[in-house]
């Protein structure tokens, strides 16, 4: 009997583990991912000075008597696997723990909202807004192979505003 309860609080603890080990990575990617997107909007903080300016921060400069968008994307896989230690194989940006995975990043989608040109209310008006998804996998040790992994698409949001100079998430 003492045996039995020992087994089975040996299988709880490790299931808590694993469940605390894939959090602590989901965590620490969202993390990463949000300082990719901060730098990304940083990043477009050199064309936002003519609009800001003009009175609101959108990524803009002069072309002849108009004006013209001026975004940057910057790079945001680079950053993730300096920040990281990723490597790349195949679609997947992945890090490995010795020879074995240890997550996989892959389908990254951004989204920059340039803030409108001289708009009628700019109080309401949004600043320059960068979204980002990114799947995350990872692989689930507990049990071997008969759990398939865990995945999930991550979000973040970026945004720079003209009266704080600074970022919003």
């Amino acid at each position: 009997m003492v045996v039995a309860i020992t087994l089975a609080l040996g299988i709880i603890l490790c299931g808590i583990s694993e469940y605390m080990r894939l959090m602590i990575i989901a965590s620490g990617v969202r993390d990463a991912v949000q300082s990719a997107i901060i730098s990304t909007v940083n990043d477009n903080y050199d064309d936002v000075y003519h609009g800001v300016r003009e009175g609101y921060a959108g990524g803009y400069k002069p072309s002849g008597s108009s004006w013209e968008g001026s975004i940057d994307y910057g790079n945001i896989y680079e950053y993730l696997d300096n920040t990281l230690g990723l490597q790349k194989n195949g679609g997947y940006h992945v890090k490995y723990a010795g020879e074995a995975v240890e997550f996989k990043l892959s389908g990254l989608s951004v989204d920059i909202i340039n803030a409108p040109l001289a708009p009628s209310d700019p109080d309401s008006a949004h600043g320059l807004l960068a979204d980002a998804v990114i799947r995350l996998e990872v692989p689930v040790s507990f049990g071997g192979k008969s759990l398939p992994p865990m995945w999930m698409n991550l979000s973040c949001m970026g945004a720079l505003w003209d009266r704080a100079c600074g970022f919003r998430l």
